[in-house]
């Protein structure tokens, strides 16, 4: 009997069967015209101490639903920008997360006036679902370097680039640690506009292994900033990765399950930046 596919493998379908979907209501040059004409969405100005991503999902295939609704998208992403937020991902994959392109818009729109840049994070296949970001106000995008072909994955950051989009490189291993690492030493935008992560949450298995953070960041390049995903629950958490080197944390579950998020967010920035400034040089 054969293995089942994993879940990284379902959700690359499922996304591709999105933008067939997709394009039968809109052709691709109709779609890049309107992304083309789009206002220009906030740019990415991290700090340059420790800083954090908080992320808008209302689904966890871990944890089952996260305890807040659709209704909450604008009061929770304006939370987080008070909270201190260098920008905000927001789950657009519908199945597994209950995510939806109208919240990625919806938080684009709730942010605007405090000017904190939105990333679309989904199982991204196709350069599509870069025009559908960019059209929703988004100002970046995540990439799952283990999920594309190299040439694939030179292609969306072509297009990214194109479209002034940050692009974050999500790695697993070695070896896709060396994959990122050659496409952003190719990127032609701003350095600190590829950021390059480490999640984890295995998405291939669902495991989460959280030494694989420390283990492997002696082998991210210091040129562009780098980001641990998933795992961190609270502010000691925070400590930990910016002292191992992180310069930028992935929140998503412990914000979205958190009672008061933005408290949580501002105390995990503090934790971060204070240990960030002990570490050795």
């Amino acid at each position: 009997m054969s293995e089942s596919p994993d879940f990284l493998t379902v959700m690359a379908a499922s996304s591709r069967a999105r933008v067939r979907a997709a394009r039968v209501l809109e052709s691709e040059e109709h779609l890049v015209q309107r992304a083309r004409l789009a206002p220009r969405a906030p740019v990415l100005k991290l700090s340059g101490a420790f800083d954090v991503i908080a992320e808008l999902k209302l689904r966890s295939p871990a944890y089952g639903a996260l305890g807040a609704s659709a209704d909450d998208v604008e009061a929770r992403v304006v939370a987080y920008a008070r909270g201190g937020a260098a920008m905000v991902s927001v789950l657009t994959e519908p199945t597994r997360f209950d995510g939806e392109l109208s919240h990625l818009r919806r938080a684009s729109q709730a942010l605007a006036a405090s000017g904190v840049p939105t990333m679309r994070k989904d199982f991204i296949v196709d350069p599509y679902q870069l025009f559908e970001a960019a059209v929703a106000g988004a100002s970046g995008v995540l990439l799952i370097t283990r999920m594309l072909s190299e040439a694939q994955l030179s292609e969306l950051l072509s297009v990214a680039a194109s479209l002034s989009l940050f692009v974050l490189l999500e790695a697993f291993d070695q070896r896709d640690i060396d994959v990122a690492s050659t496409l952003a030493s190719r990127w032609t935008g701003l350095a600190h506009h590829c950021l390059l992560g480490i999640n984890s949450r295995d998405l291939a298995s669902l495991q989460v292994v959280p030494e694989r953070l420390s283990q492997l960041i002696p082998y991210l390049p210091t040129e562009h900033p780098r980001v641990a995903e998933s795992g961190l629950q609270t502010a000691q958490d925070a400590s930990v990765l910016a002292k191992a080197g992180y310069d930028v944390a992935l929140v998503g579950s412990a914000l979205m399950s958190a009672p008061d998020p933005g408290v949580l967010l501002a105390d995990m920035i503090r934790a971060g930046r204070l240990a960030q400034g002990a570490r050795p040089r």
